[in-house]
């Protein structure tokens, strides 16, 4: 397994809020102390954090599940239950967080050190010191916490930096990577030395440069071949591209062709072919690069590139290419960020229902229906009548009449079964 990973999909889930309590005040000489069950906790967020020292999502192949603590259950004396502890996902900075099931974006860490908090945890249950009316003075129920979803991220990482080196494999961007910044990448006579983007910085007139050399780019990228499928996406969020070209056609390529079709590659995934360009041609040093060099600046100038020869073997030719570099820098716009995408939420009432029949059984299913069950004190007179009247409030006696149910029809709501009863 190669040991730079970056798109996995886990899935996380916020800590359930905790149940209130039902409790009644107990202390010596008084008779009937009133009702002093405390509320649950709030479960725990699920956070993610920009940590500058990650830089692959190798880690969530091994570990893809995640999940807050819960909130603690309240107590007598009007005591609260704990708050579950929030749950903190270290992400490499650049990584884009999707919705796997509606592909909403939901946040882009790009900012290092920056958390956000994507999954809210349950809000916790009252205890039965809120239901006690002038009426109902010893309420022998509470309410549960809510329940949370678990939900299926879909993580992405988009490497961060202002420029990107693009081209052929072997034509020499790790060596100029390396001949510009203090990056030490894998350099080697042969295809696919890079397999991992690699990162260099560079300071010019006061001002740091991240460049970024983007392996595995052949003809057939965009539709998958070579490595380019894989990697295009680390391309996206660039400034400026520094295409490189092997002027000497050292490998019998001519650097036109291969000029022309990095950048078909480029238009065919999204808006690639539309970032600005300089154009490097490197191996000034070997022989046939006047020739080629020639050919190529007659080229550009229907592009409206700058060409720049370089040697990266003897580092020849780098303080024009990267005063230029800088100088595009200060005109183009920030590096692309992606924009949170708002949750389309469609809400029933907690208080809406329906009615199906498994056979003979009426089934009530609703949003709020097994939250009404988790309410009911089943061993408790008062409780019972709560619920009795809760159901005749919110309409569903009525409901199930219509349908059709009369004395003695068997009704379930969630898994409690019961006998209609006018």
């Amino acid at each position: 397994m190669s040991n730079f990973v970056d798109q996995v999909k886990i899935t996380a889930k916020a800590g359930n809020g905790g149940n209130g309590s039902a409790s009644f005040h107990r202390e010596k000489y008084v008779m009937n102390g009133g009702p002093d069950g405390g509320d649950g906790g709030n479960g725990g967020d699920v956070q993610f954090y920009a940590d500058v020292n990650m830089h692959t999502l190798l880690d969530f192949r091994f570990k893809s599940k995640y999940t807050a603590e819960n909130g603690g259950d309240g107590s007598g004396n009007r005591c609260t239950g704990k708050r579950g502890e929030n749950l903190v996902i270290k992400v490499p900075v650049g990584t884009v967080i999707r919705d796997a099931e509606t592909g909403r974006v939901m946040a882009d860490m790009d900012t290092p050190g920056e958390t956000r908090t994507l999954l809210r945890g349950g809000k916790g249950g009252w205890g039965n010191q809120h239901f006690a009316t002038a009426t109902r003075q010893a309420p022998n129920f509470a309410k549960p916490g809510i329940k949370t979803e678990i939900r299926t991220l879909q993580m992405e990482l988009k490497t961060i930096a202002d420029v990107g080196l693009v081209g052929y494999p072997n034509v020499g961007k790790s060596s100029i990577l390396s001949a510009v910044t203090s990056a030490k990448p894998k350099v080697g006579n042969y295809h696919f030395t890079t397999l991992t983007p690699n990162l260099g910085i560079v300071r010019r007139y006061g001002k740091d440069i991240v460049l970024a050399d983007i392996p595995g780019l052949i003809e057939g990228a965009a539709d998958g071949a070579g490595l380019g499928h894989d990697f295009l996406r680390h391309v996206e969020r660039t400034r400026l591209l520094l295409h490189v070209v092997d002027i000497s056609g050292s490998e019998g390529r001519d650097p036109i062709d291969d000029l022309d079709q990095i950048n078909t590659e480029l238009d065919h995934y999204g808006k690639l072919g539309e970032l600005p360009q300089i154009i490097v041609c490197n191996k000034m040093d070997l022989p046939g690069a006047e020739e080629n060099l020639k050919r190529m600046q007659v080229l550009a100038e229907g592009m409206d590139c700058k060409v720049f020869p370089v040697s990266a073997a003897t580092r020849e030719g780098f303080d024009p290419l990267l005063d230029e570099t800088a100088r595009m820098l200060e005109t183009l716009p920030p590096i692309l960020h992606y924009a949170e995408e708002e949750e389309e939420i469609i809400e029933k009432p907690s208080d809406d229902f329906e009615i199906v029949r498994d056979g003979e059984v009426y089934v009530v299913e609703g949003p709020g229906m097994e939250r009404l069950i988790d309410s009911v004190n089943f061993d408790d007179l008062e409780s019972m009548n709560w619920f009795h009247r809760t159901l005749r409030r919110l309409g569903v006696i009525d409901a199930l009449r219509e349908q059709g149910a009369g004395e003695g029809s068997t009704v379930r709501i969630a898994d409690m079964e019961f006998d209609f009863l006018e």
